[in-house]
């Protein structure tokens, strides 16, 4: 990319309610525990974070598995905190599927909360992909610390100017390109064989098709992008679409990054966002779902750009779900926003 980008100094989204519900959850397994589903002799019972590998999950294993995801409709990511009865779930299911980036770090902790040998069988999916680090981009505003919106450069050693030292975070957005959908696909289909093999044939036959959807997809995101005539896109929101842009090829500026918790864009960030949209006559903003659009707003009253949605499918409000919403169709609509970004 031809962006100039600053590291960011990342902020853990530790979870405040984890350890509470780690504690009531070990409580409840000393007089409600039961067997997982593959020893009551019943379908597999699969247990998925968030819309993505809950999707994937769906398409592969079909009517022979027991499928639950834990983030409710319309709930933001960054800030779901497990209850006791979503650990009960996790520990009581065959297997559990998780993502495994900076808005994960509470699974570890519940996952060696269990008794060894106890839990479900886990498949950390950001393990199947070539994760990334999340990066801060030029004009991008990095999150409050209570030391205003200014910032130090940060070296490529890690240290950054003020003389602390950051632990990098993986971008955990991995399911925004389609090829690591194909591969995490692939993931959740050895892990539903593995604990379900008398299905196993089943689980290949549907993989085998939802790899070849994932393959159109692919293919004609790559003939768009190719086909553009542009190949910046301009975010008035949060960026969770890192492994989408380097997949094609593409260049971005956004106001947050994708896992940052701000939502009120400072002064200079608009300004840098309208002064880019002016300059490369971007004829597109984009926000994300469930945003306030506040960002985006300003910018295309100042420019006359229109607005538009790029959804990263990281969850999906309680009326796309009643719809039967999947993550091929919400990418082949990002897609066609997309083309008018581009052309």
């Amino acid at each position: 990319m031809e962006v100039i980008f600053l590291m960011k100094k990342y902020k853990k989204y530790l979870l405040i309610g984890a350890a509470a519900a780690i504690a009531a959850a070990a409580l409840f397994f000393a007089f409600h525990g039961e067997r997982a589903a593959s020893e009551r002799g019943g379908r597999p019972k699969v247990v998925a974070t968030i819309f993505p590998q809950y999707d994937f999950a769906r398409a592969i294993g079909g009517d022979r598995i027991e499928l639950s995801m834990l983030l409710k409709p319309g709930m933001d990511s960054h800030s779901y905190s497990p209850s006791p009865q979503d650990i009960i779930n996790i520990q009581n299911c065959d297997l559990f599927i998780y993502i495994g980036g900076e808005n994960d770090h509470w699974v570890e902790k519940i996952l060696d909360s269990f008794d060894e040998g106890k839990g479900p069988k886990t498949l950390k999916l950001i393990d199947s992909v070539s994760a990334v680090e999340e990066e801060l981009a030029e004009g991008m505003q990095e999150e409050d610390h209570g030391h205003g919106h200014d910032h130090g450069h940060a070296h490529e050693d890690g240290a950054e100017e003020d003389g602390h030292e950051h632990e990098a975070e993986y971008d955990e957005h991995i399911w925004t390109s389609p090829r690591n959908a194909e591969k995490m696909a692939a993931a959740i289909k050895e892990a539903l064989a593995s604990v379900d093999p008398e299905n196993s044939s089943f689980y290949e036959e549907n993989a085998r098709a939802y790899a070849a959807e994932l393959e159109k997809l692919d293919e004609d995101f790559r003939r768009t992008t190719d086909g553009g005539g542009r190949r910046l896109l301009v975010f008035g929101d949060r960026f969770p679409f890192r492994y989408l842009t380097d997949e094609y090829g593409l260049k971005y500026a956004a106001a947050f990054p994708g896992c940052s918790a701000e939502s009120e864009a400072s002064a200079a960030t608009v300004a840098y966002l309208i002064d880019k949209v002016r300059k490369e006559n971007v004829p597109v903003v984009f926000h994300i779902e469930m945003s306030d659009e506040k960002t985006a707003d300003a910018i295309c009253r100042e420019t006359g750009a229109k607005k538009m949605l790029l959804h990263s499918c990281h969850n999906l409000s309680r009326e796309e779900i009643e719809e039967g919403a999947t993550y091929v169709a919400l990418m082949r609509k990002n897609l066609e926003n997309l083309k008018e970004a581009l052309n």
